[in-house]
């Protein structure tokens, strides 16, 4: 869209472009930051972060007990203390937190770094272990179909530093669901089951924390998104991939009409001054059969990040603590184009 065709800010929502790249930055803050409090693979502890970055780093508990000691491929295990302490394995038809795909025993490796009396690996350390051993073997026990970006991710247990000094050496790969911020969100059935699409259901509002994108909240709390729609692409595109420009035509029409459905009236989205916008899919989600992308409604700011948003836009709401005041009426006779939609800001991430 040409610089002089755009809407202006307290008129309009952005562009499609202009919304796509800030969403896709402020995705990838919250990748980073989801990375720096959740290298050790969810059993990082709040407020940890990078060795090299010299914070405060939080370690598991010792995770001893014979759920730990014997968990193998296929197993799923679950917890509620912080340092998984109390970790025990559970049926996968349950709700769990860890699928596991691999356990893999260090003291078979050659070299001191595992031997009797080594010292407890810093959290860089394991997430380079998580990366070599665990990526492949969760790929592997996935017959290939992995989304990187989608709603599951590889993670690894530690013995904790108890029981790396009692001499365990054993690690556990597994697949996990996270949120944005690294927190684990529960899991029913075989992740091999599942459709790994990284799409919240209909009505879902993602937390807020500094402009960034958070976990899922109630609508009635400060929030980044709501999520009005629900999209799978693969019956418009039963073939192979289709490109960001066939995927934005489908999706623009189509989020279009849902957030209509969703708040009631074709003008809502315009006089609560929210911006839609949507998710793309790109050859590796695709290729682990990933088919569904949101459509969601916020607000951005200017320089990136969202507004906060309070209440469910289905009714009243306040923008950074504020009723929204509606944008003047469309002269009669003049038509302004339909508000251009960016891209949901939870990549494969």
């Amino acid at each position: 869209m040409a610089e002089d065709n755009k809407p202006k800010p307290d008129r309009r929502p952005p562009s499609a472009r202009l919304t796509r790249r800030a969403l896709v930055l402020v995705a990838a803050g919250a990748v980073l930051a989801a990375i720096a409090t959740f290298v050790v693979a969810g059993f990082q502890g709040a407020g940890g972060g990078d060795d090299s970055a010299g914070a405060n780093i939080s370690t598991t508990g010792a995770v001893a007990g014979e759920a730990f000691g014997t968990a193998t491929t296929g197993d799923c295990l679950t917890w509620s203390a912080l340092d998984a302490s109390d970790l025990a394995k559970v049926d996968c038809a349950e709700t769990h937190l860890f699928e596991v795909v691999a356990d893999i025993d260090l003291s078979l490796y050659p070299g001191t770094e595992w031997g009797p009396g080594s010292r407890f690996p810093s959290v860089t350390r394991f997430t380079e272990l998580r990366d070599e051993q665990c990526a492949p073997a969760a790929m592997d026990y996935l017959d290939g179909r992995f989304d990187p970006h989608g709603k599951f991710s590889i993670g690894l247990i530690n013995p904790g530093e108890a029981g790396w000094a009692a001499g365990e050496r054993t690690l556990r790969c597994g697949l996990q669901f996270s949120s944005t911020t690294g927190n684990l969100l529960p899991i029913k059935g075989r992740v091999a089951d599942q459709d790994q699409s990284r799409a919240w259901d209909v009505g879902v509002c993602i937390g807020i924390n500094n402009g960034v994108p958070a976990d899922p909240v109630e609508c009635s709390k400060p929030h980044a998104f709501e999520v009005v729609a629900v999209v799978d692409l693969g019956g418009q595109f039963p073939g192979g991939l289709p490109s960001i420009e066939d995927q934005d035509g489908y999706l623009e029409e189509t989020c279009t009409r849902l957030v209509n459905e969703y708040l009631g009236e074709p003008e809502a989205l315009r006089n609560k001054t929210l911006t839609l916008f949507w998710d793309n899919l790109d050859y590796d989600s695709w290729l682990a059969g990933s088919r569904k992308v949101n459509c969601s409604i916020g607000k951005q700011v200017e320089g990136g990040g969202f507004s906060s948003i309070t209440g469910s836009a289905k009714g009243d709401i306040l923008i950074d603590g504020q009723p929204p005041v509606p944008p003047p009426p469309v002269p009669e006779g003049r038509s302004l184009p339909t508000p251009l939609p960016g891209a949901v800001p939870l990549p494969g991430s």
